[in-house]
């Protein structure tokens, strides 16, 4: 199999083989030349490195955008809306065509994933519940909705150290985001500030009207709908009060489960009958009289707060805004997110519609070939699709190299969640990404042929990618370096 780099008319000639690729020529293949992004550059991993590209193509990839096929728009599409995709979900969208897989990743219900009793039922530990999470990304026939799960999850931040797995909560928040993530925005504001993982978070369940407490509003604000500067702090404070009165929901009963039977450590468990939300206590609102909030003095409670919100022009182009940097290119033009913005607020904030506009807009395929940088989750569960890897033993890998990579499924950084794009380019992380190419081959038993990488690239690779493929001696050693290549970790 010879394969060529972009500006060539003509393949390139397959080298002679100079025995398997080496480490060092491996990790150069991962860091080379950068990523044409916006000056974007995978950054050398060690001075070793350094020295092995010397001689190569310093400025970067020459990237020719392939978007004038169907096929390769097909691609583009599952790229930016799955975790990447099998051999055989990649023939099944390219047989459909752009516009019928669109509508299949739109209108599609979400596959539903194991239940949580399954887990191992009360005690699970974090790292049960993120395997739990990631196996259903392999797995799952709808990766559409898994991509807008995280999405939400990312944007909609609660982390399980401050809200914990001994009860449900976060959980159920999972649970809440797969099933609300194509509705519209309004619901899921109602829903997240009655939510019990984000009534913890945030600390609205201790807020009271005699002692208002300014966190949710705050990020209510900030980082769910206005945006930085489009509020005050006279907001933040008026918000607080009147979105005050709400508590987490009281267990139906509780369990006692065995968490360790040779030494008889129990530990009794709060239990529900279902997925239950919090409740709201009339005597813990506020009652000082009207506020004023975002400009309108009036008596001001939780569903005029959320309705409101939705009101201010701010909010829609916020949402747009972050989509577009998720889905389309790290620095939209304004007059794009405009436009998303407008059709977004004359459509009630329905998703779909939003998406819809995203994916068919020119901006989609015109100059955002590969402008994105993979996170972390989105190259290891793509990279294991592509391998066909989907079992235990990937899943529990994935988990372990999470925490070397930066994301954690139920633990983001912050409030703010986790970064987007070059953000996620350094040389540890880099180096991580290799050290997981590495460890993936090792547990994959039976490997896709080597054609199947190239189809995941669009046969679209720089030089040095292009050169050490012919090199390779085998498919490992091809499949080794399409994973580990600066191409692989774009979108």
């Amino acid at each position: 199999m010879t394969v060529a780099a972009p500006e060539e008319s003509s393949s390139v000639p397959a080298q002679p083989r100079r025995g398997r690729i080496t480490r060092r020529q491996a990790l150069a293949a991962a860091v080379a030349g950068g990523a044409g992004i916006g000056g974007l550059r995978l950054l050398a991993l060690a001075p070793a490195v350094q020295q092995a590209l010397s001689g190569g193509h310093g400025s970067g990839l020459d990237w020719v955008s392939p978007l004038n096929s169907e096929t390769a728009r097909v691609n583009h599409l599952l790229r930016r809306t799955t975790f990447g995709a099998s051999a055989a979900e990649l023939e099944q969208a390219g047989s459909d065509g752009y516009n019928r897989t669109l509508e299949r990743l739109l209108e599609t219900p979400p596959q539903q994933p194991p239940p949580y009793e399954l887990l191992g039922g009360y005690g699970v530990g974090p790292a049960a519940l993120q395997n739990w999470w990631l196996q259903h990304m392999l797995t799952s026939k709808t990766p559409f909705a898994e991509r807008m799960t995280l999405f939400w999850h990312n944007h909609f931040t609660s982390d399980y150290r401050k809200v914990g797995v001994r009860d449900p909560f976060i959980y159920w928040q999972n649970l809440t985001w797969r099933n609300m993530a194509l509705t519209d925005l309004g619901s899921m504001l109602t829903k997240v500030t009655s939510d019990p993982a984000m009534l913890r978070y945030l600390d609205l369940a201790t807020s009271t009207g005699a002692n208002p407490n300014e966190n949710y509003s705050r990020e209510l604000m900030e980082l769910f709908t206005l945006g930085v500067g489009n509020y005050s702090e006279d907001d933040v404070r008026a918000a607080a009060a009147a979105l005050a009165g709400w508590r987490e929901p009281t267990a139906d009963g509780s369990v006692e489960a065995t968490l360790d039977q040779k030494n008889g450590v129990t530990r009794r468990y709060p239990t529900w009958s279902g997925q239950a939300s919090g409740q709201f206590a009339p005597n813990r609102a506020y009652r000082g009289g009207p506020l004023k909030f975002l400009g309108k003095t009036q008596a001001w409670s939780t569903e005029p707060v959320l309705k409101q919100l939705l009101a201010e022009p701010a909010t829609a182009e916020f949402i747009s805004r972050k989509v577009a940097v998720h889905f389309v290119t790290p620095q939209p033009d304004g007059g794009y997110v405009k436009r998303l913005a407008d059709r977004f607020r004359s459509s009630g904030y329905d998703m779909r519609t939003l998406l819809r506009e995203v994916f068919t807009s020119q901006e989609f395929t015109t100059g955002s070939y590969r402008a994105l940088v993979k996170s972390p989750i989105e190259y290891m569960v793509s990279g294991l699709k592509a391998l066909g890897n989907t079992g235990p033993q990937a899943v529990t890998l994935a988990g372990a190299f999470s925490h070397l990579m930066g994301q954690v499924l139920f633990d983001p950084p912050d409030v703010g969640g986790w970064p987007n794009n070059d953000s996620w380019v350094s040389s540890n992380t880099m180096l991580a990404r290799v050290n997981f190419a590495t460890a993936a081959l090792t547990l994959t038993k039976q490997l896709p042929a080597a054609g199947s990488a190239l189809g995941h690239l669009d046969s679209v690779l720089g030089k040095q990618t292009a050169s050490l493929l012919n090199q390779a001696p085998d498919d490992h050693a091809r499949w080794f370096i399409a994973l580990a290549s600066p191409e692989f970790q774009l979108k």
